[in-house]
């Protein structure tokens, strides 16, 4: 595998990704107070590709994707609801995980959960006040932005440009509109215990607590949404390397937003999407598609057309799968040598250049059609099936995509039942024959026409396309 470069936020240039016996990587995950939505899954598909692409060339990788369990969202929500913040943030993890695997989402290694690792940011919190990088208030612990002189570094802010506003909490307590909360006093449930006073964590610390604790000091790379990088990995950089004294992480790596028609996600407008909706009318294979569609650090419109436009790729697919699946014959028709070569040479240099799914999607449909063509022509044998397969099932595998597929066995006993059929339409027993094919058509089989056979394959059903 050739090195991979990616686009690093904080110094805005491609980056070598260099590690030595695996790749640590934390992205930050979702804020368990609603259903997850389609953003949220651009992000983790991503980097769960990503990560697909790294494994399937030999590199070991280590994923750490958080859980935020405690906020004042959570807390807001729950008393709408008459529960607990608990009982709501348990209840939006276990949709997650099943969004998730629907989606393909490989497990990470760790799904970390803040209200879990109190006392580790309580520890980092303490070494910030005794160096003076953080301070006490009456409203609770404070990070003090001008010990660290770099603040702005990874979003390209100065603090004398900045102004007080919807991002920045406004509080007398603090010493400067910049410093953030570390630990917010409350006597409202969920509280614990500090040396401080009872209370709860701010957001960013529990990111610089739990991806110290599982990757180290300094790991490969560090992701998330675009939308991230000020405040939160602003304040994630500055708390952490006030803490340890050394470089946070190595690349920042960001995913760009997914728009409505041209508009941001915004449960005022009720143009939410979420991952349930997309994964119910248009499908898993469609969804991740769709995602990596454009480059990832780029925003993306959600459209119908688009989503219409990755449906019929994956029906272009499904019938390249089922082609090289059930060829017969074992003459040499073809030197598909180079093709297949080729593509794969393209598909990896377009992923190893800054994650250019874009590009390698186009590298992977050339190879589609090229299948597709063949095939047409009743020039796909099994000699070239059995060269070709293994490139497909790399680059799906890749992308994250499942196609139905099938057994020899079931191979065998859907072209007995296509056989049993013929044989009764040739003895006009049009009834019994109409029975196989609403038999063949319940398990989700299409027939494919060519000259001089009949061929089949199993689509995934999409809702959308009804």
């Amino acid at each position: 595998m050739s090195q991979i470069r990616i686009h690093d936020t904080l110094t805005n240039s491609k980056k070598e990704l260099e590690f030595s016996d695996k790749v640590r990587i934390y992205l930050c995950g979702v804020t368990v107070y609603d259903q997850s939505h389609i953003g949220h899954a651009r992000t983790i598909i991503v980097f769960d590709t990503l990560r697909r692409f790294l494994e399937a060339n030999g590199t070991q990788v280590e994923l750490i994707q958080n859980f935020t369990d405690v906020d004042d969202k959570i807390i807001n929500r729950a008393k709408e609801q008459g529960e607990s913040a608990s009982g709501l943030s348990s209840k939006y993890i276990q949709t997650y995980f099943e969004d998730s695997d629907r989606l393909n989402i490989r497990r990470a290694t760790n799904y970390p959960k803040a209200t879990e690792h109190i006392d580790d940011m309580i520890n980092l919190i303490q070494k910030l006040v005794d160096n003076e990088s953080a301070y006490v208030s009456k409203n609770g612990v404070y990070f003090r932005v001008s010990k660290f002189s770099e603040y702005g570094k990874l979003s390209k802010k100065k603090t004398e440009d900045l102004e007080s506003g919807a991002r920045i909490e406004v509080d007398e307590a603090k010493e400067s509109p910049f410093d953030f909360a570390l630990w917010k006093f409350s006597d409202e449930q969920p509280n614990w215990e500090s040396p401080w006073g009872k209370g709860r964590p701010g957001w960013h610390i529990e990111c610089s607590a739990m991806s110290i604790k599982y990757l180290g000091k300094n790991f490969e790379i560090h992701g998330g949404g675009r939308d991230l990088i000020f405040p939160h990995h602003e304040n994630e950089i500055a708390q952490s390397e006030s803490f340890t004294s050394e470089q946070f992480a190595k690349i920042w790596m960001h995913a760009g937003m997914i728009t409505i028609n041209g508009e941001k996600m915004s449960k005022s407008i009720g143009n939410v999407k979420s991952i349930n909706h997309v994964l119910e009318s248009w499908g898993p294979n469609v969804a991740r598609l769709f995602c990596v569609s454009g480059h990832y650090s780029k925003p993306i419109d959600y459209t119908e057309d688009l989503l219409k436009e990755n449906l019929i790729k994956l029906r272009q697919i499904e019938t390249c799968y089922y082609e090289l699946r059930l060829a017969e014959g074992t003459q040499e028709t073809e030197d598909v040598s180079s093709l297949l070569e080729d593509s794969r040479v393209k598909f990896d240099a377009a992923l190893n250049d800054d994650f250019n799914t874009p590009l390698a999607l186009s590298v992977f449909f050339n190879m589609i059609k090229n299948v597709n063509s063949l095939a047409a022509e009743e020039k796909i044998t099994e000699n070239i099936s059995e060269k070709m397969l293994p490139v497909l099932e790399y680059m799906l595998d890749v992308l994250g995509l499942k196609i139905q597929t099938v057994s020899d066995e079931e191979i065998k006993s859907v072209f007995a039942l296509i056989k049993k059929r013929e044989n009764l339409r040739e003895q006009k027993q049009f009834e019994e024959a109409d029975k196989i094919r609403d038999k063949i058509a319940s398990m989700g089989i299409s027939l494919i026409d060519h000259k001089n056979r009949t061929i089949w394959m199993k689509k995934e059903i999409i809702k959308a396309e009804k």
